[in-house]
């Protein structure tokens, strides 16, 4: 059974672009080496936060949605970042296929109505 899986991080605000497309690339590489299904990355822009992170009161918000039979590459992942100094936070968490499915209907109907 294929389960859904979203990671949010937050990066450095400091970050040059081309580090910047360097921490994307190598997440969405790891989790392709996982064989993740559907990987869909969003990049949500620079955001201010809602208090200071070391030093930081802006960070650039990054956004994974993926499908994977098991959680046995979260472990490594979330490791990965937490070593990592240009990310100042990072969650993943398990969705709710039902609710998933509800949102994507109700985003359907908000764009007929539109």
């Amino acid at each position: 059974m294929s389960r859904l899986y979203e990671t949010m991080y937050i990066l450095r605000p400091d970050l040059g672009e081309e580090k910047l497309d360097g921490t994307i690339t190598k997440y969405r590489d790891f989790l392709n080496e996982q064989e993740v299904g559907d990987l869909e990355i969003q990049h949500r822009g620079k955001r201010r936060l809602a208090y200071e992170i070391n030093r930081c009161r802006e960070g650039v918000y990054i956004q994974m949605n993926y499908n994977h039979g098991n959680g046995a590459h979260i472990a490594p992942m979330e490791k990965l970042m937490r070593i990592d100094e240009t990310i100042l936070r990072y969650m993943t968490i398990k969705l709710d296929p039902r609710e998933v499915a509800a949102a994507a209907a109700a985003e359907a109907r908000a764009t007929e109505e539109e």
